[in-house]
């Protein structure tokens, strides 16, 4: 499971989140079976929405995040509810590219740059809230600030990042957003920009074993920060027989009669989690009108 820890600034102006997501990453690695590339950037797309999951008010409330970037990877999928759980997936999960000019993965062109980043809210009301911008970089954490700031209007620093060893195991993963509240002052601005000047990369920190709690502490250095609350998402998915039953019925009784005069057993994959459901031809024409 992953740590997640939360502080405040005192005067409340200010505040940090970070996530040490080593166990969720990893699990990505072993159900997607992702390439390097394509680990760091599912990765760091899954820790970005568990983060930004975790700040949703509502129990029973999700965030959808979907990178589009015209890359080899295709699509980026990840989603989270407010507790941080979270579950992802990805189009192609082998994509194979020399490093960046940085000796580093190079997620940006694995992902692509001309694209989107969107964000769907699902806070329980009518209709869910949609944020889309345009790809800054590809290399999500920049996306991320790019989209507070452009569809929030909140001034946000994002970190993301993943360590991968040579046998594609995760070594580590995590991420952390700071925000700022609208009556912060210049002095709480100032201060927060220097910290951030200090700081090292996110993986790098964790793979040393320097928890949340101390990230958290470092990012708000000089804030006197409290703890607001901290928390274990995992990766989790809520698929079951009966939701992809309700995928079924919605492809529409005709596409239902033709799979069921197959007469072959119906074989359905979850995407998240790689679960397999089965239909027999029975159980599908029983569907039908349902």
């Amino acid at each position: 499971m992953g740590k997640l820890y939360r502080a405040i600034s005192a005067d409340g102006s200010a505040f940090a989140e970070v996530l040490d997501a080593k166990d969720i990453v990893s699990e990505i690695e072993r159900i997607h079976k992702t390439s390097a590339v394509v680990t760091a950037g599912l990765g760091r797309l899954t820790v970005a929405a568990s983060l930004m999951g975790y700040m949703l008010k509502g129990e029973c409330d999700t965030i959808t995040l979907r990178v589009n970037g015209g890359g080899q990877t295709g699509q980026l999928t990840a989603v989270a509810d407010s507790w941080g759980n979270v579950k992802s997936c990805v189009a192609n999960p082998v994509v194979e590219i020399p490093l960046n000019s940085k000796g580093k993965l190079d997620v940006g062109g694995a992902v692509g740059t001309d694209g989107t980043l969107s964000v769907v809210k699902d806070l329980g009301l009518k209709e869910p809230y949609v944020g889309v911008v345009p790809l800054v970089t590809g290399e999500i954490a920049e996306d991320i600030a790019s989209y507070y700031a452009t569809s929030e209007q909140i001034p946000t620093v994002c970190s993301l990042g993943v360590l991968v060893n040579p046998d594609l195991t995760v070594r580590s993963a995590g991420g952390f957003l700071v925000q700022l509240l609208p009556f912060a002052d210049e002095k709480v601005i100032d201060i927060i920009e220097q910290n951030v000047a200090k700081i090292r990369p996110v993986s790098a920190m964790l793979d040393e074993g320097i928890t949340p709690e101390e990230i958290a502490n470092m990012l708000l250095d000089g804030l006197e920060p409290n703890v607001l609350d901290t928390a274990e998402p995992v990766y989790h998915c809520d698929c079951s027989r009966e939701r992809t039953e309700r995928v079924l019925i919605s492809i529409g009784n005709k596409e239902l009669e033709e799979i069921a005069a197959e007469g072959k057993d119906t074989s359905v994959l979850c995407h998240f989690c790689g679960k397999e459901y089965v239909f027999t031809p029975d159980e599908i024409t029983k569907l039908i009108n349902k």
